[in-house]
């Protein structure tokens, strides 16, 4: 698909912050046609460095909570200092996924990308995180992912850069549908395969990162086939 929005970006800022496949492209992708309110109040769970809080202020108009537990909150003020934006069009927060220190009902929305798949396989959490979002409120996640689930029989390829233990937190879009279903109190949940994939691994790859250059292993050696990522939207009742 095409990147109007994501391509505007200084490829050398994207390539310093990211953590992982392009995650503004996959924002991008998650909020086409996306039903969050101009101005809303929003948490970025998981935001990583920031860049994707940043993306979504000035892309779309609202106002975020930049939530993560690994990110110093102090750097992300610098950065969001440096991008123009103010305390009160961005936050940044230091947060535990699973104590997260929000008020019920605060957030019209969450949006959550390349991170979910961490703490979210627990069928419990998305309990534990639909109440910080308001009746009526969308939660969209991005998540990277299997074509479909092969973990009994794990390809060679993705052994090159991974663990088994490490690609567990790989899996396909029935997987995560059968998972979000079980929780009580959502509706129009939408689970779908996403278009990004190559492109935001091409990104990722192309990093001057140890990370990055682990990953090229099993994708030159044509794992990135076995692999997608997986768009998760619903709305709380």
């Amino acid at each position: 698909m095409n990147y109007p929005r994501s391509n505007r970006y200084d490829t050398h800022l994207v390539r310093q912050k990211i953590m992982g496949p392009n995650p503004i492209k996959l924002v991008e992708e998650l909020l086409l046609n996306h039903q969050i309110p101009q101005g809303a109040l929003v948490m970025d769970l998981g935001s990583g460095q920031g860049l994707t809080s940043v993306f979504l202020v000035k892309e779309y108009g609202f106002r975020v909570f930049a939530a993560d537990l690994w990110s110093d909150p102090t750097d992300n003020k610098r950065f969001f200092e440096a991008m123009s934006l103010t305390p009160e069009q961005i936050m940044p927060l230091k947060a535990d996924a699973e104590n997260l220190p929000f008020a019920a009902e605060t957030f019209d929305a969450v949006v959550c990308t390349d991170s979910y798949n961490y703490f979210g396989r627990d069928p419990a959490y998305l309990g534990k995180l639909l109440p910080v979002i308001k009746h009526g409120g969308f939660l969209y996640i991005a998540v990277p992912g299997m074509k479909k689930d092969c973990h009994d029989l794990i390809p060679p390829e993705l052994l090159l850069s991974w663990t088994p233990e490490q690609l567990d937190y790989l899996h396909d879009a029935v997987y995560w549908k059968n998972l979000i279903s079980q929780t009580e109190g959502i509706e129009n949940l939408s689970v779908y395969e996403m278009e990004s994939n190559e492109e935001v691994w091409d990104d990722w790859l192309a990093c001057d990162n140890e990370y990055a250059e682990g990953d090229r292993k099993s994708m030159e050696a044509g794992g990135g086939r076995y692999l997608n990522f997986v768009a998760i939207v619903l709305q709380r009742k």
